[in-house]
């Protein structure tokens, strides 16, 4: 029975790029695809502190054939077919995740596997953001002999405008580590929890600070006390209500990752805000003692509620900030957030291995002045810029 139905789809796909009228008749009706996809979370338009709108989502896609699947381009359009986004089968190797997980990166697909392609479209200053999306895959099915193109995996775009936010810290020299929309620690985060996938750091940033020398870290780097960002204050950035709160885990060393660390301490002491809306506010990895806050108070705008620190999974101290649809840190959808007024100063344009050898070994960034520094109102500042937040 599995036989005879695959081999007929392998006459209509063949028949199909053959351009046979009869199955173009034919063709008004269900078809016949050797992949499936769903994306994943509906996306929400960010507008980014290059003036750009960026779209952030991923598209889960199974290969249910018996044989190999090469996937070679996905196009993604709006709803009138105007092309948005192109992906190529190199830019796919390395989007592409068998499993979902990092590190697995591939464009092929076996007989019965799935990936997830973490997905970016960045769409110009003044255009109009689409409503809906679509997906034209192209692929190369064994099976098959022949490449196929498939339109998959429509989806609405969110029309609602993200969180209007206050700064979580103030002052000047704040890089954003790991922030939107290419770095990959925190946007290919997935996890499979409960039964299905959330990705609540999709726009989380990892906030360090640079002093005037431009470093991290001056002197030891294993002492948490030589960091520059080490004890800064944490406000609240909006007008909300504690969820939960942790307050008693010791710093980690520096350096490197704590090793076997149980999933319930990965964001060290920290603060969940309910700020209304669906959307939750999640500060991590503060100083054990410095948590100001519970369950159940309530906090305004500005009010301090702990300091930076290094406890939980971290190797360096930091502010982790992210926004999501639920009260929880890991099983919850990250939503994207804009900042009502900050500066971009400077750019790390050497990339993440420039800002990680900063923070490994002391040495200073490789930043680029932006003159005039950028100021940002109602953007969200995007991955290793340097801004400053006012009092």
């Amino acid at each position: 029975m599995h036989t005879r139905l695959f081999s007929a789809a392998a006459v209509l796909f063949m028949a199909a790029t053959s351009g046979d009228p009869a199955v173009a008749a034919a063709s008004d009706g269900p078809r016949l695809t050797p992949l499936l996809a769903r994306v994943l979370a509906a996306p929400q338009p960010v507008r980014g502190s290059d003036g750009q709108t960026h779209l952030l989502y991923e598209l889960e896609i199974e290969n249910v054939t018996s044989g190999r699947a090469t996937l070679e381009e996905i196009t993604v359009t709006d709803a009138a077919g105007a092309v948005l986004g192109r992906f190529d089968a190199r830019a796919l190797a390395a989007r592409v995740s068998l499993g979902g997980r990092r590190g697995s990166e591939t464009a092929v697909l076996e007989s019965s596997q799935f990936a997830v392609a973490f997905l970016h479209v960045v769409l110009p200053p003044k255009a109009e953001v689409p409503a809906r999306l679509e997906h034209r895959v192209r692929a190369l099915a064994e099976k098959v002999g022949a490449d196929l193109t498939m339109t998959l995996a429509p989806t609405e775009v969110v029309g609602s405008a993200p969180a209007l936010l206050a700064p979580p810290l103030r002052g000047s020299g704040y890089v954003v580590g790991d922030g939107c929309c290419d770095s990959i620690r925190h946007v290919r985060a997935l996890l499979s929890l409960d039964g299905r996938f959330f990705l609540a750091q999709r726009f989380a940033i990892d906030f360090e600070q640079v002093g005037s020398d431009h470093r991290i870290v001056s002197g030891d780097p294993k002492l948490v006390t030589n960091y520059k960002i080490y004890n800064a204050p944490v406000y609240a950035v909006a007008a909300g209500t504690v969820v939960s709160a942790r307050n008693d885990l010791d710093n980690q060393v520096p350096g490197h990752l704590p090793e076997g660390l149980p999933l319930d301490q990965a964001d060290g002491n920290f603060v969940i805000l309910d700020l209304g809306g669906g959307r939750f506010a999640l500060y991590a990895h503060m100083i054990k003692g410095s948590v100001t806050v519970a369950a159940g108070a309530r906090v305004q705008p500005g009010q301090q509620i702990g300091r930076v620190g290094n406890s939980g999974n971290t190797q360096a101290p930091h502010l982790h900030f992210q926004l999501m649809d639920g009260p929880s840190a890991l099983a919850a959808n990250g939503l994207p957030y804009l900042f009502r007024s900050y500066t971009v100063t400077a750019e790390d344009r050497a990339g993440t291995a420039d800002f990680d050898r900063a923070e490994a070994t002391g040495a200073p960034m490789t930043l680029t002045p932006i003159e005039p520094a950028y100021v940002g109102h109602a953007t969200l500042p995007l991955d290793l810029s340097v801004v400053s937040f006012a009092d």
